[in-house]
């Protein structure tokens, strides 16, 4: 395999009260946790992020009756405090990116690669 060749899918899940656009900005900063690890988005990459927010649970439910509901309040995280969860969506996809790396075993594929297991005492080191 060619260096750079892979992709990689993350899901970003919270339970704060995101609305879809605050979603879509705490997707992208997964791609720093990415870039922590390494990976820089090379040409042959299709890495994807997606993010939900289950911090609107308690909305009414979508029923079909004779006078439904035409508007129901919504409670949303202020832009000026969704740092920390950019922080936390960095370090969270930086953390699963290393810790996958560390359970992976050394194996031997297709015409004969093979690709090594991770010393963990050595990479805490390089940490």
């Amino acid at each position: 395999m060619r260096e750079g060749a892979g992709s990689i899918i993350g899901i970003v899940a919270t339970d704060a009260p995101l609305l879809p656009h605050q979603c879509v900005r705490l997707a992208r900063r997964a791609a720093l946790g990415v870039a922590r690890t390494g990976g820089a988005g090379e040409n042959s990459s299709g890495d994807g992020f997606l993010c939900f927010a289950t911090g609107n649970r308690d909305l009414p439910p979508n029923v079909m009756g004779a006078h439904p509901a035409r508007t129901f309040q919504v409670t949303a995280l202020a832009d000026d405090h969704i740092d920390p969860l950019f922080y936390a969506a960095i370090e969270a996809t930086e953390e699963a990116i290393v810790n996958a790396l560390l359970c992976a075993e050394t194996m031997t594929g297709a015409d004969g690669f093979t690709a090594h297991a991770l010393d963990g005492v050595r990479l805490a080191a390089l940490l």
